[in-house]
């Protein structure tokens, strides 16, 4: 997998394959009610641009942050599945590794979803 470190941040394209039990919690109730509590906690920056790519960042309550993949990028299914809620077309792109609880995120700028069939 392709990956590079600048300054303290790590940017790869790794996925992991599905596990039975991918955040270390045996109860899926458990895990749920965790989100259901501090779903609303999570704060989301504006967007922010270059010449090719919007931005943003998000925010994750602490009690989320035991839920996040260990080393990896997420895939669009588990950064919404621990609560994240944004429009589609978002990358979680990088780990910003002095502040796990901080998630990067990018699409191409002017993104504009595909039609629903």
């Amino acid at each position: 997998s392709a990956q590079s470190t600048w300054g303290g941040c790590l940017s790869e394209r790794r996925y992991s394959s599905a596990k039975a039990d991918p955040y270390g919690m045996e109860n899926k109730d458990q895990v749920a009610q965790l989100i259901k509590q501090h779903a609303s906690k999570i704060q989301y920056s504006e967007k922010y641009t270059d010449d090719q790519n919007e931005y943003r960042h998000v925010i994750l309550p602490k009690p989320i942050v035991k839920l996040l993949p260990k080393g990896k990028l997420m895939t669009e299914r588990e950064w919404r599945s621990i609560g994240v809620q944004q429009s589609l077309g978002w990358d979680h792109y990088m780990i910003h590794r002095p502040e796990p609880h901080i998630l990067c995120f990018r699409r191409p700028k002017n993104y504009v979803a595909p039609p629903i069939r």
